[in-house]
């Protein structure tokens, strides 16, 4: 069978579109590494805002703005999407939005916070909207009992693009330090690497992965946009025929609340709390990229065999014990363990969450449904950051209360997963897929 069996995939599905699909991950993994976990983030609190009390609050604040935005659209967008077929005609206007905002925030230095902002709102808004879309396509691509596999080569993949976006910027600021340049001239130079990086790579996907969805007639009526909202209500309305998904997605707003939170705010709560040197957080992040990559891939192959279920449940106690360890620790060797723990659990329970997701979708509904999925993990990425910014700023800078509190999150995520029946979620997603 091989390390990538054929038999993961749907019929007629060519590993080259596998590829293709999965490179759209490590085309975007390096603008969560180097914009929102490894460089920019630290150097919006330290460069820009001058470390001030409210600079942490500001970041979250400014993540939560896009996140609120891709709540109310996405959605709607999905819906808009299957109607026309149109996922990657919208993945590649998304991409061209992303990769240009990134590359504009190389223009923000220090003092021009509400500049930092705004392009932060607007790239991570395209970077969510790309996210969502590319998801959507993985119930085309993958078997249902393959999905847990396919998922996880995405995220692997995704992770190499995340180290090679992070190790061409780490070696970079190494070489500008060597050199006496300041951070306020190295790190614009990181987000136009990683702008690079993005729009090369997403060029694969496009070349490869084929829109296998077709029009539906009422798509190509005048009131098409209409014909989307009303789809969406309609499914909002049968919620009851979706239970199972519905859990999953009170599941998903509480524990990727604390993924959010462990992305968006692991190198600041390294370098101000642990007191890791700027090179040694972007070597953690690094390194934490790796364990990703490892655990997303391996899990993949033994979430498919134990199953989707008892697979996420044990990645949240793997993240609940990091969060108790990264609180109590006040060694860097201590946090070095708290973040090989963070990095296997990562990439597992994304992509478990992912899989999950699709075997709930029913197959004409496929961009509506990662669509629903994409608001709840953006509310968590509203609820996790921008309640720990808080507890932070409220508690005059104590951020080890803030992640502590961040591993209840993860407990309510193990409570709402538990009444989540995989056969039944499946049943009622394929009963709702048959055509009319």
């Amino acid at each position: 069978m091989g390390l990538f069996p054929s038999d993961a995939l749907n019929p007629g599905v060519r590993k080259r579109e596998v590829f293709g699909w999965a490179m759209y991950d490590f085309a975007n993994s390096g603008y969560t590494t180097v914009v929102i976990t490894a460089v920019f983030a630290a150097y919006f609190v330290g460069g820009i805002a001058g470390r001030a009390d409210w600079a942490t609050f500001a970041w979250t604040a400014s993540l939560s703005a896009s996140y609120a935005i891709v709540m109310l659209t996405m959605p709607s967008l999905g819906a808009w999407a299957d109607l026309r077929a149109a996922k990657k005609r919208l993945l590649m206007l998304t991409t061209a939005g992303c990769v240009a905002s990134t590359a504009l925030l190389a223009l923000a230095g220090p003092g021009s916070v509400a500049l930092a902002m705004g392009l932060v709102i607007l790239s991570n808004t395209f970077y969510s909207y790309g996210e969502s879309l590319t998801a959507a396509f993985l119930p085309e691509l993958a078997r249902a009992e393959g999905m847990g596999k396919v998922s996880g080569w995405g995220w692997s993949l995704g992770y190499l693009g995340g180290m090679l976006a992070l190790g061409l910027s780490l070696a970079y600021v190494l070489w500008a330090q060597s050199h006496g340049i300041a951070a306020e001239r190295f790190v614009p130079v990181t987000l136009l690497i990683t702008a690079t990086l993005y729009g090369l790579a997403a060029l694969v996907t496009f070349a490869l992965l084929p829109e296998r969805a077709r029009p539906r007639p009422q798509a190509m009526a005048p009131s098409g946009w209409k014909a989307s909202l009303r789809q969406l209500r309609s499914t909002l309305h049968q919620a009851r025929r979706y239970r199972d998904f519905m859990w999953l997605l009170g599941c998903a707003v509480a524990y990727q609340g604390g993924v959010a939170t462990a992305i968006a705010l692991s190198a600041i709560y390294a370098e101000q709390v642990i007191g890791f040197a700027q090179q040694e957080t972007m070597l953690l992040i690094f390194v934490l990229n790796i364990a990703a990559a490892l655990g997303a891939f391996a899990f993949g192959y033994w979430q498919d065999r134990i199953g989707h279920k008892p697979a996420l449940a044990l990645t949240l106690l793997g993240w609940i014990a990091t969060c108790a360890i990264a609180a109590l620790t006040t060694t860097k060797g201590g946090f070095w363990w708290a973040a090989g723990i963070a990095g296997a659990c990562m990439g597992s329970s994304q992509s478990a969450g992912r899989a999950m997701a699709g075997l709930f979708a029913p197959p004409r509904q496929l961009a509506e449904f990662y669509g629903l999925w994409t608001f709840a993990i953006r509310l968590a990425s509203i609820v996790g950051p921008l309640s720990y910014g808080a507890i932070t700023w409220f508690t005059g800078g104590n951020q080890r209360i803030a992640i502590a509190s961040s591993g209840l999150l993860f407990v309510a995520g193990l409570v709402l997963l538990w009444p989540v029946n995989m056969r039944r979620g499946r049943e009622a997603a394929l009963a709702a897929g048959q055509p009319a």
